[in-house]
């Protein structure tokens, strides 16, 4: 049987029978929890020669452990009898306690193994919107499927929005993407490298260009560019425009069904991240920019700096890995 020592505090009083001990003792005692073990085997075998061949320890050491835990407490804890050995008074109320106290700590112990194991556990994961649409959902399939007693739950909003989750503790890992205008405050973020995305232009199947595998921005300055928000697609388009090019914005439409909807009309061209591709019409047909027009938009799983990553983060990395290398390779 291994047993490993860990100290705890006990604090109390102790009502004293042993002669010249006094009738009241008020102690504060630091004891080893191999005292304890010792102790509690010994009681369970009602003898020390018994204990010490379950324990593997020799019959002198167990005897030692049990005289260090009676110098602790101050208190007898076994009447030696000619066979084996008997609870005292003192020994009969310490007995639940320690036992209680060994048990909790074999409760712990189990609790932390079967989260190391991802036997149990939560995963909070935050992710933007395009996302969610293919590349953050096959990960926490595979995820689910290696570890189905986690906890898994999804958020999903801008990268702004996702990072202040990360930062409040409201999120393990979020799936951001570098902002186009300007550094993302990542002070307090660790970034984990996922893919570089592509943005493509989506036009309507009679659109003059549609036939084309690749155009130029300035072959679009007479169309009108559907955008999402002033905020969030307004950004989108500003990472691609090349300097002097000032499109045209007629109609505003916040979600990407409506989006593309107005796209399939004819009322529009709208620019679609590599990611959202997956959710694309049938009627509408997605062009490559040039190479000197092409933007890249760099996807990261953001973890919080200088905190401990539980085990759940680190794995579910390995699949948001091979999730953005599966869609690397079918790009």
């Amino acid at each position: 049987m291994l047993v490993t020592a860990t100290t705890v505090k006990i604090g109390g009083t102790c009502d004293q029978r042993m002669s010249g001990m006094g009738a009241m003792h008020n102690y504060d005692v630091r004891v080893e929890t191999l005292l304890l073990e010792v102790f509690r085997t010994v009681a369970r075998h009602g003898s020390i020669t018994a204990a010490a061949h379950h324990l593997q320890f020799t019959q002198s050491s167990v005897s030692r452990q049990i005289a260090a835990l009676e110098a602790q407490f101050g208190v007898r804890v076994f009447d030696r009898l000619p066979r084996g050995v008997a609870l005292t008074e003192q020994g009969r109320i310490l007995l639940p306690h320690a036992e209680a106290i060994l048990d909790r700590l074999a409760a712990a112990r189990r609790d932390l193994d079967d989260l190391h194991r991802l036997g149990s556990g939560r995963l909070r994961v935050g992710a933007f919107p395009t996302a969610v649409a293919a590349l953050v959902p096959r990960a926490m399939a595979s995820f689910r499927a290696a570890h189905p007693d986690v906890a898994l739950s999804l958020i999903e909003g801008l990268t702004p929005e996702l990072l202040e989750r990360l930062a409040s503790g409201d999120a393990d890992v979020v799936v951001v993407s570098s902002s186009p205008t300007g550094p993302t405050d990542t002070v307090h973020v660790d970034l984990h490298h996922l893919l570089d995305e592509q943005l493509l232009v989506a036009v309507p199947q009679e659109h003059r260009l549609a036939r084309r595998r690749m155009v130029r921005l300035a072959d679009l300055a007479d169309d009108a560019f559907i955008v999402g928000s002033a905020n969030a697609e307004d950004t989108l388009l500003r990472a691609s425009l090349p300097s002097g090019f000032q499109p045209r914005i007629d109609i505003v439409a916040a979600e990407w069904i409506g989006k593309l909807g107005c796209v399939a009309a004819g009322l529009g061209v709208a620019l679609v991240p590599a990611l959202a591709v997956r959710g694309t019409p049938a009627d509408i047909v997605l062009l490559r920019l040039h190479p000197e027009d092409e933007s890249v938009r760099r996807i990261f799983a953001a973890t919080s700096a200088g905190r401990a990553r539980p085990p759940a983060v680190t794995r579910f990395l390995a699949h948001l890995d091979d999730a953005a290398r599966g869609f690397t390779q079918s790009r």
